[in-house]
This record gives C-alpha cells, sequence and structure tokens, in this order.
C-alpha cells in the first residue's frame, strides 16, 4: 500500500544530523530565534517550559519528545520568573559540547538532547507545509528508542555513519509524524490522513499520480459526495484536492528533474500530463520557471 507520509519524508531527503547536550538548573530561560532548519529534542530527565511562537506553551517531561520541522522562534526556562538571554540559533548550531543554562554548579533540574538536520530538497517548503509547525509527543518508548540509535550514531565516526544517519533522520519522522496522524490536527497532510474517508482518496492520488483524476473519482473513492468531499479535504488537509494534486504532481516532477534521470517528455507523461508542451506550461505556471531550465540549475546546484 502508498504511504503519502513516507513518500513526502523521502522528497524532502534529510541528512546532515547535528546533535548536543542541553541542560538548565536554577533560575533560567533562553529565547532563540528563527532558525528555518528542521529541529528535535528530547527530554532525559526533569522538565522545563517550552513556548514555540504561534503554538500553545507546553511542559516537557522526562521521556517527552518534540519535532519542530521549520523551528520558528522559541523560547525554553525553567518555572521561575526571568529575563530570557537572547540566542542566535546560528551561532548556537556551531557550538559542540553540552551547554548549561542558569546555575553552572550542582545537579541540572532539566537535562535535553537536542539536534537538528538539514533537508537535502532545496524545493522543500511546499512539502513542510503540508506538516505541523509543532510536534510534540509523550511515553512513545518506540520513538525514544530510535532517537537513541540516531544521536549515538551521530555521536561516532563509525563507515557509513552518513548513510545511517539519513536512514534513522527517516524514521524517526516517520515514526514522529505517524503519531501526530489524528482527527485533531492541525490542517495538513497528517490531519488528512487521520481522516479514513480522506486518507483513501489521498493514497489514490501518491500511488497513481498520472492518471487523469477528476473530482467525482476521487470523492468516489471517499465514499463522499463532491460537495461534501471537497469541503472535508479543503478543510482537514488546508487546500482544495485539485490544487494538492497538481501540487503532488509538480513536487513529484521537481524530484525527477532534480536527479536528471528523465527527459521533460518522460516526466510530463509520469505525473499527468498528455505532453510535454501542456506539462511545461503547468510547470512554469507553478515552479516560474521552464522544467528544462529548473533542470539545468537544479543539476549545477547539486553537491560534487
Amino acid at each position: 500500500m502508498i504511504d503519502p507520509l513516507s513518500q513526502v519524508i523521502g522528497l524532502l531527503h534529510p541528512r546532515a544530523v547535528f546533535t548536543k547536550g542541553i541542560s538548565g538548573a536554577g533560575r533560567w530561560g533562553v529565547r532563540y530565534a528563527d532558525f528555518g532548519h528542521p529541529s528535535f529534542a528530547i527530554v532525559i530527565e526533569g522538565s522545563c517550559r517550552l513556548a514555540v511562537d504561534g503554538q500553545k506553551e507546553l511542559v516537557l517531561e522526562a521521556g517527552d519528545f518534540v519535532l519542530l520541522p521549520t523551528t520558528p522562534g522559541f523560547t525554553m526556562s525553567g518555572f521561575e520568573p526571568v529575563t530570557p538571554q537572547f540566542i542566535d540559533p546560528l551561532l548556537a548550531s556551531a557550538e559542540t559540547g553540552e551547554v548549561r543554562h542558569g546555575r553552572q554548579d550542582g545537579p541540572p533540574d532539566v537535562r535535553l538532547l537536542g539536534g537538528y538536520f538539514l533537508f537535502g530538497n532545496e524545493d522543500a517548503s511546499l512539502l513542510v507545509s503540508l506538516l505541523p509547525e509543532q510536534v510534540h509527543i509523550r511515553g512513545m518508548e518506540r520513538l525514544s528508542v530510535w532517537v537513541g540509535l540516531l544521536i549515538e550514531e551521530a555521536a561516532a565516526a563509525h563507515s557509513g555513519r552518513e548513510l545511517v544517519l539519513s536512514r534513522l533522520v527517516e524514521i524517526v519522522l516517520v515514526e514522529a509524524l505517524r503519531c501526530a496522524q489524528t482527527p485533531d490536527a492541525p490542517a495538513g497532510l497528517l490531519r488528512g490522513l487521520g481522516d479514513a474517508r480522506l486518507a483513501q482518496a489521498i493514497r489514490k492520488m501518491h500511488a497513481d499520480p498520472a492518471r487523469p483524476w477528476t473530482m467525482a473519482e476521487l470523492a468516489a473513492q471517499a465514499a463522499l459526495s463532491r460537495s461534501a468531499f471537497f469541503d472535508r479535504f479543503t478543510r482537514n488537509v488546508g487546500m482544495p484536492p485539485m490544487e494538492y494534486l497538481l501540487s503532488w504532481r509538480m513536487a513529484l516532477a521537481k524530484d525527477l528533474l532534480r536527479r536528471q534521470e528523465a527527459d521533460i517528455a518522460d516526466v510530463a507523461e509520469r505525473v499527468g500530463y498528455g505532453s510535454a508542451s501542456t506539462f511545461s506550461t503547468a510547470f512554469s505556471r507553478h515552479v516560474g520557471q521552464p522544467p528544462g531550465r529548473y533542470a539545468r540549475s537544479a543539476g549545477h546546484a547539486q553537491p560534487a
């Protein structure tokens, strides 16, 4: 069975993991500016507060896992009133070793392992927009095991380290995000997949993007009328069904063009266009440049 979430994570190409220890004691608080890269943290012991911009404040406890796919600005602190210290995340990301906030001596009130990674796909914004801005998971031992392996591998220098890290990041992302795949999740792919009827239509779109889907056919897959399907899909996924289908086709087309494993006519056929010219027109309108130029520029941007 096609798994849309795994496909989205696969197209993001997560890589390059960086981790470090974080602890706090006494009266402490830090304010991080917008970082932009995906980040995560797992609480080893103790507790603290986390307030991510635009999200409900959380009290983090031992065993909690937090994932921020775009890492907007946030404040982390103990439980005593404090004016948080500003930290530039770009400078902080270059530091190694454990970072201690607040009182420097004695046992910490909280210990965390935090990290961030990069998406190899430079056009990740569309795909990331389908994910929630904040994922908070409590009491998932299976996820903690995967995160532990990820952190252990990141700290080592074993042969094949980069390949293992990229696979572990993908696993951690899928594990964390499918825990958030519920009907009450924020509008996006996870909320859509949390709706059994919408999930059926989404899986069909992902399984056969080249098929000339109509609204009636997709509604039938969800066992809903066209109007009910349109309203339900738009409300839960955050965009109309045909717009989602177009966006997914263009994401696939970008990936194929970036990898330069198919010519434009073949790419057009794979993503549901009857001719290269029709595809080129749609791609140019959606992306802002013709597919040939996009493929050339993406090819030059690939690391050697």
